[in-house]
């Protein structure tokens, strides 16, 4: 968690400078930018995240991340990026937003049903 605080800092204060290795398109480096640090503010709980969904497939339950990840991604993410980014007209802002909303959603939902055991009896 540590480190993925001082990496979560490192993307937030040097997103332009790491930008610039991409592109040096002005339009370009304020989108990747902004991106960079949208999508940052989750990178915390999206480590937490993955690890717990990574202990699902190692105890031989891929089912529950499946279906995390099909709803999440697919029923959430999805239409929140584009409610977001067209509806509210929020642009590619809000779709950074979605990801960062919808990816902690997801380890949310993970730590929760990782909490209830049910992952305990399935048998390989």
């Amino acid at each position: 968690m540590v480190f993925l605080g001082i990496v979560s800092l490192g993307y937030l204060i040097g997103a332009p400078v790491m930008m610039t290795f991409f592109s040096d398109d002005p339009k370009v480096l304020e989108y990747g930018v902004q991106c960079l640090r949208l999508v940052t503010l989750g990178y915390i709980i999206f480590g937490y995240g993955m690890v717990i969904s990574q202990s699902f497939n190692g105890a031989g339950d891929t089912r529950t991340p499946t279906i995390i990840n099909l709803f999440g991604f697919w029923f959430f993410q999805i239409p929140l990026a584009y409610a977001l980014a067209v509806m509210l007209e929020m642009g590619p802002a809000g779709v950074f937003v979605a990801i960062s909303v919808a990816e902690s959603a997801i380890a949310l939902v993970a730590i929760v049903i990782f909490r209830k055991g049910r992952w305990k009896q399935v048998k390989v």
